[in-house]
């Protein structure tokens, strides 16, 4: 399996998930040059920036670690970008962190909510 294949699925793996949390998926795969949201959802009445890492070994260290303070650097500046060129969403923001193991025939998921500051 490619990564550009495991990070497919791990994403519709992750959506499933946030929607049986409560979360409201109202974006998938924003871009902009030199940024990426995974998905950007509505829980409650915050916005949240959903980042998604998928593992199928811990070689390299856990899906959680794999988010780096740069990750997040370059994910806090994308959220800005999205929230100014959209209107009508909620004010409270937050960054939120999904971490899918797929190493056993279960998947497993880490949810961080509040990963990082906006």
């Amino acid at each position: 399996m490619t990564t550009v294949t495991q990070g497919k699925i791990g994403e519709d793996m992750a959506c499933e998930y946030l929607k049986k949390q409560g979360y409201k998926i109202i974006e998938r795969n924003f871009r902009i040059r030199g940024g990426e949201i995974d998905i950007v959802a509505i829980d409650g009445s915050t916005l949240v920036y959903v980042e998604v890492k998928t593992r199928t070994s811990h070689i390299f260290g856990s899906a959680i670690e794999a988010v780096t303070p740069w990750k997040l650097k370059f994910l806090v500046r994308t959220a800005k970008f999205y929230k100014n060129a959209r209107k009508n969403l909620p004010q409270l923001e937050r960054i939120d962190v999904l971490g899918i193991d797929l190493i056993d025939a279960d998947p497993k998921y880490e949810l961080v909510k509040n990963a990082y500051p906006i």
